[in-house]
């Protein structure tokens, strides 16, 4: 029965794998790079250059105080990680200094933004998961005309830059450094500064450009917030090197520094919020570039007011530096730039020629996409941009001119961000029919375990309409059908049309195969919740506030069988049932208190999680708090236990000895990471809080890992065997056995005790504090639906002809799993989640648990740890739902027709599975109905992302826990209650109602 169930459970698995991915084709779309490069040998295609060469300087994450020298109030010298530049650099000839807002198209990502300051071109949503693998830059670009010009490139810093440029730079002036190492905050500046100054003071260095990646400032915003001590040291330290390059920059060289994108109030970046996309641009010069075009038309000089400022400041896109940057060294503008020439970096006589060069090329650009098979996605916007185009000619007097030419390079790049928010309507489509096709085969499987038969999963074939032999049929038939498919759906490859043709068919064939042969519809048994968790999708503004919406959600759940408690029909079972419901609502209150604000939240949101929204520091409450927690918890766990007596064997060792060991190890990690970070020490600890931490950690994690699973998997149940002799004349020999009545789910919840273990290594301490109060909601939680049951088992026994057969147990059966019972589950999976710290944004990623285990980056350690850290809570959670089948349940041979206790398993599995595929398919749903909304990938694909990687860590979950600690619980407790009855002589007495 079991491996059958599992089986089934890998198919749901398989088909949500499959319409997420063809969902995700149509949804998230890469852009198409563009092979052509822009060249002429007469030099037709770009200026004469102003600079024999240049600096540029990247400083990871700045923004600088947009502030001028008449401003009413002097500059914050540290704000938020903002550089104030000196005056005496900012208020030099109009002519040599050039200060600008500069806005970062998102997302801001490092590889996405050096992708687009150096080719001019638009990063689309889903690039920016190739920010820790990037590939190379294939299309044409700053650096490739640099070469193609056989100019020299040195290059100091971040190590992305030869990640995507290769071969670019000159191998004897090539220092790259670590660059995801966010606990490092000073090897990679000081590895430019010691490489940077050396090249600019040696007039006879080989080198026509220098590229310099500083990371410091972002790697302080990461670990401790803009706000903290550290980034004032930090920003000085950039000042000084600002200053020493204005003393070693020559005449004929160009100094340009740029942020690559901004930091929000936390430190973080990624997505597309204000403080993020914003990022500064300063161009200098010891020579004047030129005498400030004044008579350029308004709408080549646009202004904006930086976010916190009093007064606007002159605002460019980031890639404007592209084509201007190109013409100033005398290079073709790259190909498939799509940025603006910026006019005050060019004089009144080459300003216009400059614009021009930028307009023909993008013009260039557009005609050649639009030749291509994707060109048709231009058609809309054509219209618009060719009468732009045609304008120019028209034009009557020069201001004229350059407004026309910057209108259609502007109305290009417009179109373009438009054209890069395509969607193939197709995939989109497919995805979304194999999602409602998943949830309707996994509820037609989910309603005939209901029906507790065992034979109807036969493959012998038995039984005529087999689910698993139909789900095989329907898998190669759909492989078959996928050849005449491809006449009837163009524009999809033949990978697609196998992984759309085969789940689909195969479903259908499990819907035939399997429905049940009584299905009694009624209103009350609607998945209430799930239907408006789903519909809150629709809303932008429930979607900003899911972690309230939820916490409503699941107190809601528990009402009902909190009200069963009031009636219940014993004392003992009210006292539990209403007891255990409050401790349930009273630990997903207290998890409510932690939380960390989303941008859109802001100022109706305060953050708890940490110290502060702007330092990512533990509150003090939680510093008290952390070890306490640690200590008691594993006791906590182990009462719930006793209450059944099944605190024994494998139990005793764990909660006992290890678990309790492996959380203070956990928190004293980062208790000592907080120590370094808050710098509560002097930094001469440095030397042992660094590899101290990482030593608990790995012992931690290690611990679990090869001792605590390991001896779990040995010696799986919790039980104490005793005998004694009965009896004076003719004694007997009576076997007690301790734990018989949770054999199940006790040694399952041990289990799930070291996957806990695990989870809690890589938590920061507010979100330690949040997971132990999940495990105790989960077992309260637990507990209310075993004595729900007690309530429901007497009421029937009362009604029934033959009460003694159902209160002896002889006609027992394993209790049926509803959905109702597994919601608060599923929610309590995603409280936990944003409990734990956690938002569906990309800036809520916590980085710091890439380096738990390890003081610098490593594969594959440290991105699983950021993966477990993210999306643990639903694992955690999910792996929890088969105790629902599990718990309470003796081992006892079942009545005919049941499936016991390892079924009703599986059918709680396929429960969370579809609650979390319905959020999936709302999400989805909602994302390609608002696909134009103005919030679509701030607030809808994000959303969409999350409820994708959420289902797919459930459905792991419950694999595992179906597949490893529910198969190897029944093969041990078969093993040594196989040849035992309903009567069974223990002095252990059943679980008393």
């Amino acid at each position: 029965m079991l491996s059958k169930g599992l089986a089934l459970l890998a198919w749901v698995f398989f088909v949500h794998l499959a319409g997420i991915y063809l969902y995700t084709r149509g949804f998230l779309l890469t852009r198409l790079s563009l092979s052509d490069t822009t060249s002429c040998d007469d030099g037709s295609c770009t200026l004469k250059a102003t600079h024999r060469r240049a600096v540029l300087l990247v400083i990871d994450a700045l923004r600088f105080d947009f502030v001028t020298p008449d401003s009413p109030s002097p500059p914050s010298p540290h704000h938020h990680g903002v550089l104030t530049l000196p005056q005496e650099l900012t208020a030099m000839q109009p002519a040599q200094s050039f200060l600008f807002d500069s806005f970062a198209d998102p997302p801001t990502t490092t590889l996405q933004r050096i992708k687009g300051i150096t080719t001019g071109s638009l990063p689309t949503f889903i690039d920016m998961g190739s920010n820790f693998g990037g590939a190379s830059v294939v299309e044409d670009s700053l650096i490739s005309q640099l070469r193609s010009a056989g100019k020299s490139i040195a290059f100091m810093g971040d190590d992305t830059w030869t990640t995507v440029f290769s071969d670019a730079f000159a191998s004897d002036m090539c220092f790259p450094y670590d660059s995801f190492n966010v606990e490092d905050l000073h090897t990679v500046d000081e590895g430019v500064i010691r490489h940077l100054f050396p090249l600019m003071n040696n007039a006879s260095a080989p080198w026509d450009v220098i590229i310099g990646h500083f990371l410091g400032v972002d790697h302080v915003g990461h670990r401790v917030g803009p706000d903290h001590l550290k980034m004032r040291a930090k920003l000085a330290q950039m000042d000084e090197v600002l200053r020493r390059t204005i003393e070693a920059l020559e005449e004929d060289t160009l100094l340009v520094v740029l942020g690559d994108h901004g930091m929000d109030r936390r430190g973080d970046h990624g997505g597309d919020g204000a403080l993020e996309t914003s990022a500064a641009l300063w161009v200098y010069s010891k020579i004047p570039l030129s005498s400030r075009p004044t008579t350029s038309p308004a709408s080549l000089l646009p202004a904006r007011t930086f976010p916190g400022a009093t007064v606007p400041h002159r605002y460019v896109q980031q890639i404007d530096l592209v084509p201007s940057l190109a013409l100033l060294l005398g290079l073709p503008i790259p190909y498939n730039n799509l940025g603006t020439v910026i006019p005050e970096l060019f004089s009144h006589e080459t300003f216009d020629r400059a614009l021009e060069l930028n307009a023909e090329q993008v013009k260039r650009y557009l005609d050649t996409y639009r030749a291509t098979a994707h060109g048709g996605e231009l058609d809309n916007a054509w219209t618009k941009l060719h009468w732009h185009w045609t304008s120019i000619k028209t034009a009557e007097d020069l201001e004229g001119r350059w407004e026309a030419m910057g209108a259609f390079t502007r109305t290009a790049l417009d179109a373009c961000r438009i054209l890069w928010a395509q969607f193939n309507v197709t995939h989109i489509g497919l995805g979304l029919i194999l999602q409602v096709m998943g949830i309707i085969a996994g509820f037609a499987l989910y309603l005939k375990f209901g029906e507790l038969k065992d034979d109807w999963v036969d493959w012998a074939g038995n039984v005529k309409q087999g689910c698993v032999r139909g789900m095989a049929i329907g898998a190669v038939s759909g492989l078959v059908c996928s050849v005449p498919l491809k006449h009837f759906v163009k524009g999809i490859d033949t990978l697609d049309y196998v992984l759309f043709a085969a789940p689909l068919v195969s479903s259908l064939s499990v819907i035939r195969s399997c429905w049940p042969t009584r299905v009694e519809f009624k209103l009350t048994s609607l998945p209430l919740p799930l239907i408006l968790h789903a519909l809150a999708f629709a809303s932008n503004s429930f979607t900003i506030w899911e972690d309230r919406v939820i916490t409503y959600l699941i107190l809601s759940s528990i009402v009902p069988a909190a009200l069963t408690g009031f009636t219940a029909p014993t004392a003992r079972l009210r006292a539990r049932i209403l007891g255990f419901s409050a401790l349930f609502a009273l630990c997903v209150r207290l998890m409510a208190v932690s939380t960390v604000c989303r941008e859109e939240q802001h100022p109706c949101c305060h953050v708890t999680f940490f110290a502060s929204s702007s330092l990512p520091v533990p509150p003090r409450a939680v510093l008290a708090l952390a070890l306490p927690t640690s200590l008691l918890l594993p006791f906590v766990i182990r009462w719930f236990l006793r209450i059944s007596k099944s605190d024994n064997g494998i139990a005793a060792i764990v909660l006992t000895l290890l678990l309790p060991v492996v959380l203070l190890q956990g928190s004293a990690h980062w208790l000592l990471e907080w120590l370094d970070t808050a710098e509560v020490v002097g930094s001469e600890w440095r030397w042992i809080l660094r590899p101290g931490r990482t030593l608990l950690a790995q012992c931690a994690m290690g611990a679990i890992v090869f001792f605590g699973m390991a001896l779990w998997w040995l010696i799986p149940l919790c039980l104490e065997i005793s005998t004694s002799q009965a009896g004076k004349d003719n004694p007997k020999t009576q076997v007690t056995v301790l734990g018989f009545a949770n054999a199940f789910g006790a040694s399952y919840l041990v289990m799930w005790c070291t996957v806990l273990g695990l989870l809690y290594t890589v938590t920061q301490l507010t979100g330690q504090l949040v997971l132990a109060l999940a495990a105790i909601a989960v077992l309260a939680y637990i507990e209310v639906v075993d004595s729900v049951r007690d309530v429901k088992e007497l009421e029937a026994a009362f009604a029934s002809s033959s009460p003694s057969a159902i209160l002896d147990g002889s006609a027992r059966r394993t209790p049926q799993v509803t959905f109702a019972e597994v919601v608060p589950l599923a929610l309590l999976a995603l409280h936990t989640f944003h409990g734990t710290g956690h938002q569906s944004t990309i800036p809520s990623i916590q980085w710091k648990a890439a380096f738990v285990l390890t003081p610098t980056l490593s594969y594959p350690f440290s991105p699983a740890l950021v993966i477990l850290n993210t999306f643990g809570p639903q694992f955690l959670i999910a792996l929890a739902v088969p105790l629902l089948a599990l718990w309470n349940v003796e081992p006892l041979p079942q009545p005919d027709a049941s499936v016991g206790a390892s079924g009703s398993a599986v059918r709680a599995a396929l429960g969370a599975m579809l609650y979390f595929a319905g959020l999936l398919l709302g999400s989805a749903i909602s994302s390609a109905w608002l696909r134009r909304h103005l919030m679509v990938w701030k607030v809808f694909a994000p959303r969409f992302m999350s409820a994708a990687a959420s289902l797919v860590a459930v459905d792991v979950a419950v694999l595992l826990g179906v597949g490893v600690g529910v198969w190897r619980i029944t093969g041990q407790v078969t093993k040594v209650f196989g040849g035992m009855g309903p009567q069974r002589e223990t002095s252990e007495p059943s679980k008393s109602a």
